[in-house]
């Protein structure tokens, strides 16, 4: 953990090491059992976003996926366009 200044670059780390939420989630319990430091950042964390400790590393990682979708879905959007109708493409 000390190689990370911002935790919630340690969460995306987790996260991409493990590949799937539920492991990530399992890993991430197990740093905080073993990691007295990374229990304090954490705790630290939760209360300045607002957030309970039980979901906080879910409630980012979950928002963190979401975003991650994002330009997937933007690109979606063109697929909707009708451009028949438009007389300026040849």
């Amino acid at each position: 953990m000390e190689n990370f200044e911002n935790i919630e670059d340690f969460f995306v780390y987790i996260l991409d090491q493990c590949g799937s939420l539920d492991m990530a989630e399992a890993e991430f319990r197990r740093f905080l059992i073993d990691d007295p430091e990374l229990r304090r950042r954490y705790r630290e964390y939760c209360r300045e976003e607002g957030i309970p400790e039980r979901s906080g590393f879910t409630d980012f990682c979950e928002s963190y996926i979401a975003g991650e979708n994002e330009p997937w879905a933007d690109l979606s959007d063109y697929e909707d366009l009708d451009l028949s109708d438009n007389d300026d493409i040849e």
